[in-house]
C-alpha cells in the first residue's frame, strides 16, 4: 500500500506499512490514536480527525488492557462515513511507556506508544539532580525510544556549561542541550528532532518548563503554564489530558499526565543502556551474579577505586535495579522482604565504600 499524505502527517510511514498489510487485505484502514478515554477515541486518519470506538471483539480478545489502543498507537479501523469508526486491531508498537495499573493484579497499563524521541527536561535550579535524570533515562531506554536531555532555566545557575558536562557524564552517549523555553534561547538545537511525522514526549518534574517548551514549539500559548513556588522550585501540573499535537514543523508532541507518576517496573534493558560503563565491566567480575556490593573479585568496585567509574553512578544503579526487581511481583510479600534483607549489606557497603579524593 502507498501511504496517503494525511497519514504521513500522523507518523504512519514505511515502518508500519508492512505490518498493516494483512489488515488492509481484510478491508481495514489505518489510523492513529491521538487522544481518548475508555472505549471512545479520537483518531487521525487520511481524511482528517474522526471519532472512534474499540470494537467489542477487540476488547474481548485482548488478554490485558496493555493490548488495547492507547495514545500514539496505530490501529486498523472499519471506516464508517458519517458515524463513529470502529477499531478492530492494534499494530505492533515500536516503543511504549508503561506503568503498573492500580489494584492487586498489578496489570500493565500502556500510557503512550510509538514515541521516537523522549525529551528529559530538568531545571538548572536548586532542584537539579543528575540522579533523578538517571532514573528517567532508565524509563526512556526501557521504552525503546531515543532519550535527549534538556536542561532549562540556565539563568538560575552560575555555570550552565559545567552542569551540562556533569549531565553528559551521567548520561553517556545521550545528547544534552541547555536552553531557555521562556526566553527562546537554545531552542534551535531541537530542530533536528522535529522532523515531519516524528513523535516526541516530555518527561520531567513539575515546574521545569515542559508546558512553556510545548508553547514555544507550537508558536502559540496553547498549554497553560503556572508559576513555580519559590520555596522548592516546584510548579503545578498544567496538562490534564493526553493528546498528540501537531507542531508547525510536522512533528507530533505528546504530553500525558500519567507519565508524571511513571514507576520503574519489569525488565532491566533500560538499566543496561543507562549505565553502559558499568555493564561493560560486569562480565569481568568473579561471580556472574555479582551485585557490585560486598562480593570478592568485583571488577566494578575495582574500577571505582581506580577512578574509572563514579561511585555515585554505581550507587544509583544499585538503587534503580532494586526498584525494578521489587516491582516485578508486587503481591509477593515474602520475596520482597527477602530482597530487602539481601540488599541491606550492599547498601551498607556502598555507604562506606567511597574513594577519597
Amino acid at each position: 500500500m502507498v501511504t496517503e499524505k494525511g497519514l504521513l502527517e500522523w507518523g504512519f510511514g514505511n515502518r508500519f506499512e508492512e505490518a498493516f498489510r494483512p489488515l488492509a487485505d481484510a478491508g481495514l484502514v489505518p489510523a492513529r490514536v491521538i487522544s481518548g478515554q475508555g472505549r471512545l477515541l479520537r483518531l487521525g486518519t487520511a481524511e482528517g480527525e474522526v471519532e472512534g470506538e474499540i470494537s467489542g471483539r477487540l476488547r474481548h480478545e485482548s488478554r490485558s488492557s496493555a493490548n488495547l489502543p492507547t495514545v500514539g498507537d496505530f490501529v486498523g479501523c472499519e471506516k464508517r462515513p458519517g458515524s463513529v469508526w470502529r477499531v478492530h486491531a492494534v499494530l505492533p508498537r515500536l516503543s511504549a511507556f508503561s506503568r503498573r495499573a492500580a489494584g492487586d493484579d498489578g496489570e500493565e497499563q500502556v500510557l503512550a506508544a510509538n514515541v521516537d524521541t523522549v525529551f528529559l527536561v530538568a531545571g538548572l535550579d536548586s532542584n537539579f539532580s543528575p540522579r533523578r535524570i538517571e532514573r528517567a533515562l532508565v524509563l526512556a531506554w526501557e521504552s525503546r525510544a531515543r532519550p535527549v536531555v534538556l536542561l532549562t532555566k540556565p539563568d538560575r545557575c552560575d555555570d550552565p556549561e559545567a552542569r551540562r558536562v556533569e549531565m553528559e557524564a551521567s548520561a553517556p552517549g545521550v545528547p544534552v542541550h541547555v536552553l531557555s523555553p521562556k526566553h527562546g534561547t537554545g531552542v534551535e538545537a531541537l530542530e533536528g528532532y522535529l522532523g515531519r511525522g516524528e513523535t516526541l514526549v516530555l518527561l520531567g518534574s513539575s515546574g521545569v518548563g515542559k508546558s512553556t517548551l510545548v508553547n514555544r514549539l507550537l508558536g502559540e500559548e496553547r498549554h497553560k503554564t503556572a508559576e513555580v513556588r519559590r520555596a522548592d522550585s516546584r510548579g503545578r501540573h498544567t496538562t490534564t489530558r493526553a493528546a498528540l499535537v501537531q507542531l508547525p514543523s510536522g512533528a507530533l508532541i505528546l504530553d500525558t499526565p500519567g507519565l508524571r507518576e511513571l514507576q520503574l517496573w519489569g525488565g532491566t534493558l533500560g538499566l543496561v543502556d543507562a549505565f553502559p560503563e558499568i555493564d561493560r565491566l560486569a562480565p569481568e567480575c568473579r561471580f556472574r551474579d555479582c551485585r557490585h556490593g560486598t562480593e570478592p573479585g568485583c571488577a566494578v568496585r575495582a574500577a571505582v577505586l581506580a577512578g574509572r567509574v563514579d561511585v555515585d553512578r554505581l550507587e544509583s544503579l544499585v538503587k534503580l535495579r532494586a526498584e525494578v526487581e521489587r516491582a516485578d511481583s508486587p503481591r509477593d510479600v515474602p520475596r520482597r522482604v527477602e530482597e530487602k534483607n539481601r540488599w541491606r549489606p550492599v547498601h551498607k557497603a556502598l555507604r562506606t565504600f567511597r574513594p577519597r579524593g
